[in-house]
């Protein structure tokens, strides 16, 4: 068995950036199922998840000299490249059309799927850190950040300005923030 390398993420990015192989497999071996869990409730074809995952990896590889700790964390870039991925998939007329033609047996496997195969954000603490949020809080950041709504399918779902959305995700993502120190 593999013995499990410690890279810390200044100097992950660091690797990352002057194309290291070990670096490569170390962000994979690390980060593959959490982000994979996030496309995975975006898209719930397992194919089709898998397939948004390579393409996420494939971008985060090609565009990892533009990222800029500055403006946040290593995962945070990452989960978000992955799950505008899934969200833009969802959105194309390819998608769109495969999800018309799908049996209703797929149908049925794909929804007892996503009760035993979707992220696990326990084991990187997530639940428990987004469950300290206000309830309202914690309900938009599940509806942006793990069911793939845009902020304005949030504001018509739930008859609120847009304004007022972005405003209270701001703040959730901000008290988020706070609470991952």
């Amino acid at each position: 068995m593999p013995t499990r390398l410690h890279i810390s993420e200044p100097e992950l990015v660091a690797r990352l950036q002057r194309n290291d192989r070990v670096a490569y497999e170390h962000l994979y071996d690390n980060y593959s199922a959490a982000l994979y869990g996030v496309i995975n409730r975006i898209i719930t074809d397992e194919e089709v998840a898998a397939d948004v995952m390579q393409e996420a990896f494939v971008k985060i590889w090609n565009g990892i000299k533009a990222y800029d700790p500055a403006k946040g964390k290593l995962f945070t870039w990452m989960l978000n490249i992955s799950r505008n991925l899934a969200i833009d998939k969802t959105r194309s007329k390819e998608y769109n059309n495969s999800q018309k033609n799908q049996s209703t047996e797929k149908s049925v496997n794909q929804l007892e799927q996503i009760h035993t195969d979707t992220i696990k954000p326990d084991q990187i603490g997530l639940r428990e850190v987004v469950g300290k949020l206000d309830p309202n809080e914690r309900l938009l950041i599940d509806l942006m950040y793990f069911k793939g709504y845009t902020q304005a399918e949030i504001a018509e779902e739930y008859n609120m300005p847009l304004g007022t959305v972005k405003t209270r995700l701001r703040s959730a993502t901000m008290n988020l923030r706070k609470l991952f120190r």
